[in-house]
């Protein structure tokens, strides 16, 4: 077997654009994967088009072989761009290998470790800006099966806070956990937003309403900020979306930097390199709960990593999403009691519907992380979709 072509697809999604790649060989078996990379799409697939060259004419099961002479000759290494694309082709390549023998991915990664995994919510609050609105949301997502919620309450805040500000998060995440009580997990998300000293402080103060987590508190660019967080936080730190490869996550080890570990695996190095980061973290004990807010191929690849690895802790999910989403794969999820359950089609489980594609053409869209304007991510029409 060999590799004959790639294709690339840059497709609007309204919070942004998700990037999507499709491998063909001669024998009829094609891969896909997803390469998306927030705010920077034309660039990871610039990137994913340039390993092309090298792909042609190799044979897609040398999986680990493909990863590691791409990532070595790359010279410059890590970083976000490059790794996007290797984790596109990445998850293609597992793709391809599992279709041509009629099982799932996670058959080929050491089989079942779950049959299903509990979710946690992401763009479950529909717009609230009050803290009424966001109880309102919260108990509707928990209507829904959700036992976990996770948002950003800080609005426009970076770096510091001022006290109107942490008081105004502070009644948000009060009025949701009284709307849904301690049933309902509550993980607080800081987009890397905030100083060491501001962190402490949100950290002290989220405290008494036991969230599960503080992600990101700190930006993701000097771990040992990040450790010194996590070293005196009364509540558990999240981290490692924007890291990348073991090595970078070898680091974050050594430093104890975070309690719970997320790669993501469109950003990381695909399906093989967060298992393997997920094996670093099973050896320090400490559990692995992906970055996982990006398509349909992503969350697929990222369900069959949850089968098959150990200490795997939660699936991020988007509760809602753009109501095209279901036009562009075969994507089939099944939710009940608060868990997904993982496929067991060949391959990833989905294909690509590129019929539709030419109706949501790529569309830039600013980040919005720092701005304070966070809930303009979805669209009005937003809804469910599984």
């Amino acid at each position: 077997m060999k590799i004959t072509g790639l294709k690339t697809y840059v497709v609007h999604c309204y919070r942004t654009n998700w990037v999507f790649l499709k491998i063909s060989t001669d024998e009829g078996v094609s891969g896909v994967g997803e390469a998306t990379l927030e705010m920077k799409e034309k660039a990871v697939e610039a990137a994913v088009l340039e390993l092309q060259d090298y792909l042609v004419g190799k044979d897609p099961r040398r999986i680990e072989r493909h990863f590691h002479i791409l990532y070595r000759d790359s010279y410059w290494r890590t970083g976000p761009v490059l790794m996007s694309a290797l984790s596109g082709v990445e998850m293609a390549l597992w793709d391809i290998s599992a279709k041509q023998l009629g099982v799932p991915v996670h058959r080929l990664l050491g089989g079942k470790c779950n049959d299903r995994v509990q979710a946690y919510a992401n763009a479950w609050f529909a717009g609230a800006t009050t803290p009424e609105a966001f109880a309102a949301s919260a108990r509707a997502a928990a209507a829904r099966g959700f036992q976990a919620l996770k948002w950003d309450p800080f609005g426009k805040a970076y770096m510091n806070i001022s006290t109107r500000a942490l008081d105004g998060a502070l009644a948000v995440v009060g009025a949701v956990r009284d709307a849904v009580g301690n049933a309902v997990e509550l993980l607080i998300e800081g987009h890397g937003r905030f100083n060491v000293p501001a962190a402490l402080t949100i950290a002290r103060e989220l405290a008494p309403f036991r969230p599960l987590l503080f992600e990101e508190p700190v930006p993701p660019d000097n771990l040992d900020a990040l450790a010194e967080v996590r070293a005196k936080s009364p509540i558990r730190i999240a981290a490692g979306e924007r890291l990348y490869h073991r090595c970078q996550f070898r680091e974050l080890f050594e430093k104890r930097a975070a309690d719970v570990i997320q790669p993501d695996v469109s950003h990381a190095g695909g399906l093989g390199e967060c298992k393997k980061i997920a094996a670093m973290a099973e050896a320090y004990h400490l559990p692995f709960a992906p970055h996982n807010p990006s398509g349909p191929v992503a969350n697929a690849a990222t369900l069959q990593l949850a089968a098959c690895t150990p200490n795997f802790y939660l699936l991020e999910t988007m509760a809602t999403d753009i109501p095209w989403r279901k036009d562009l794969t075969t994507e089939s999820l099944v939710f009940k009691d608060g868990c997904f359950e993982i496929p067991d089609r060949p391959g990833l489980g989905l294909e690509l519907k590129e019929e539709a594609f030419a109706d949501h053409p790529y569309q830039p869209r600013p980040l919005r992380h720092y701005r304070g304007d966070l809930t303009d991510i979805r669209p009005p029409e937003a809804g469910p979709y599984f």
